[in-house]
């Protein structure tokens, strides 16, 4: 993209030695004056931060903890291993450097990359890369193996990105351009999505009050909401160009009609000594109508700016674009009838599912999201859902298909291609960590979950079945503590996580506190429900309801118990978590096999000790 690897292969005798520091400082200043840098005030703050220690000549010292205890002004205490920030930060910042080196600059004299894998910086002279002729079509044979591709198209497939950001960056200039001229207009989006989908723009937030502290605390907070809203996919966020070529004062109707963008998030920011009072609204551009509106008061002696930043642009993030958030229940007012099969109705239908777990509502959704990905063979959300549908005919027995393909192996083979499609998807991202659990790669799934996490915290539906996840591996305590999260950010999904808790409460043995979470789940039409319910009342005891439990569970799953190995196998269950389980049942009166392999391995555990 910017040359050889050490920038220095074919250039000039200049460029044969590595930049001064004098050199890499005078880049610096134009790296973080330039407006074209798209990185937040945290992120400009770690760039001259990595840069400085490397000239200063403590490069060995650059790790995560050092950045996040001397940049984000972390405690003493911070966990690098288990806090991503500094990660999600270098993420961030190599992204921002790499377009800018692709558009504002193009003829800067160095070039300071972030390589991946490490934090300390890379400097070099900005050589282009050496024109290549074109090489002559190459006849490929039908035999030829679809891994081997011919010798000459490595170049081109270096070049395209290239060109595709490139042709991007052209774009947003026009774009730019439209409000001043008045030529029709089509709006930068950040992903694409299928006809149909919401399109937020994140109008620059307003600075009442100090006008200088609060401008700069106003354009931070900003930047702050633009990258916690990039994360999830199911929107299409409009890019800081668009948002700041938009005249000030022009109302919702003005933008909808230019940019055809159905949402604008619009607040303010105001300053006075050391508090803030920091204002949020979510407007609906076509009738001007406010959304949602929330007021966060800060007090900058008790925490720092960048955390407050951090704190309230994720809150703000979480309540408008979670997937059982402020849009989404918009979008379901505007969707149309049920049987509709226009992707992004069936992608607001499959939220609808997994709220209530019914058999019936998912074959409705998984007929609609076939029908949308073969519309839309590049929809990665679409093909993510679709992937949990289908690992759903597995582990909770709802419509199976025959065939020559497992349902797990399908919904491997439609996570992979959500992943190929959208690799940050986090709904691609979560299918894929879901479908690696019960095909029994537990620690590979995990890994999956962590990097998802990583990338957006905020989403209350990957919090909760990632916690789901932990608790089946063991990690009871962990999990419980995302579910815990999930639930307080979003009371409305409440059924799932009752009842995922209940299962916690039941494998601590604190049964009164898993008899109120299931009881607060009501799931009546998800089986599963019924059997946890089960073995909590046989456990205390409450044969009627215990009794009540079992009918309505033997009822919608009479054959389980024929492979009750299989199926606590699939969930990854500790013996010890699978022992227990058999022993609530027995309670109940499920015909729960005389001695389960969980059992008979816990007892030859026990005789080798």
């Amino acid at each position: 993209m910017l040359g050889r690897s050490d920038g220095t292969v074919g250039a000039s005798p200049q460029a044969q030695s590595s930049p001064s520091a004098a050199d890499v400082r005078a880049q610096l200043d134009r790296l973080l004056a330039s407006p074209d840098l798209d990185a937040p005030a945290r992120a400009r703050k770690f760039l001259r931060y990595v840069v400085e220690e490397t000239l200063a000549g403590r490069a060995e010292r650059i790790k995560a903890y050092a950045i996040g205890t001397e940049v984000f002004e972390r405690s003493s205490d911070f966990d690098a291993q288990n806090d991503p920030a500094v990660r999600i930060e270098a993420g961030r910042l190599r992204r921002a450097l790499e377009r800018y080196y692709l558009s504002d600059g193009l003829s800067d004299p160095v070039v300071i990359t972030i390589p991946k894998g490490a934090y300390v910086p890379h400097f070099a002279w900005h050589t282009p890369q050496a024109t290549e002729p074109h090489p002559a079509p190459t006849a490929v044979s039908p035999r030829s193996p679809v891994d081997s591709p011919p010798r000459h198209w490595i170049p081109w497939r270096v070049a395209i990105p290239v060109v595709v950001a490139l042709l991007a960056f052209i774009g947003g200039l026009i774009l730019s351009g439209l409000w001043r001229d008045g030529a029709s207009r089509t709006p930068e989006a950040s992903v694409p999505l299928p006809p149909g989908g919401p399109t937020l723009v994140v109008m620059p937030f307003t600075a009442l009050g100090e006008p200088s502290a609060g401008r700069t605390y106003a354009d931070g907070l900003t930047e702050e909401l633009l990258s916690q809203f990039a994360r999830f996919k199911e929107i299409t966020l409009l890019g800081r160009e668009t948002s700041r070529s938009i005249p000030p004062g022009a109302d919702a109707a003005h933008i909808r009609r230019d940019l055809g963008v159905r949402y604008v998030l619009e607040g303010s920011v105001q300053a006075a000594e050391h508090r803030l009072r920091i204002t949020g609204r979510l407007l609906d551009a076509q009738t001007g109508a406010v959304l949602w509106s929330q007021t966060y008061d800060e007090d900058l002696q008790v925490r720092d700016l960048f955390t407050i930043q951090d704190d309230v642009a994720r809150k703000v993030a979480t309540a408008v674009a979670q997937p059982y958030g402020i849009i989404q229940r918009a979008d379901q007012v505007r969707a149309r009838a049920p049987d509709d099969i226009e992707a992004y109705g069936c992608t607001l239908r499959f939220y609808d599912y997994r709220a209530a777990l019914s058999e019936e509502s998912h074959a409705a959704i998984r007929t609609c999201l076939e029908q949308a990905v073969a519309l839309h063979p590049d929809y990665a959300t679409a093909w993510a859902m679709l992937s949990v549908l289908y690992l759903d005919e597995d582990r909770f027995g709802f419509n199976p298909r025959a065939g020559s393909s497992t349902p797990i192996q399908r919904s491997l083979e439609a996570a992979r291609r959500a992943i190929r499609l959208d690799p940050e998807n986090v709904r691609s991202l979560q299918a894929l960590m879901m479908a690696l659990f019960f095909a029994q790669q537990p620690a590979e799934a995990l890994e999956v979950g962590e990097r998802a996490v990583a990338l957006n915290p905020n989403d209350t539906e990957l919090l909760g079945e990632f916690g789901t996840r932990l608790g089946q591996a063991g990690a009871w305590q962990r999990g419980a503590e995302l579910l815990e999260q999930a639930l307080a950010r979003n009371p409305g999904h409440s059924g799932y996580y009752s009842g995922t808790l209940a299962v916690y409460a039941y494998m601590q043995h604190d049964y009164a506190r898993a008899e109120s979470l299931i009881r607060q789940a009501a799931l009546e039409k998800f089986p599963l429900y019924h059997f946890v319910a089960a073995v909590i009342y046989a456990q205390l005891g409450k044969a009627p309801e215990a009794a009540e439990a079992r009918d309505a569970f033997l009822r919608m799953r009479p054959t389980i118990f024929e492979r009750w190995d299989d199926e606590m196998a699939k969930r990854n269950y500790r013996p010890e978590d699978a022992a227990h389980f058999a022993e609530g049942a027995r309670k109940a009166g499920f015909p729960v096999p005389a001695r389960t392999a969980a059992e008979t391995a816990l007892q030859a555990a026990s005789h080798q000790r």
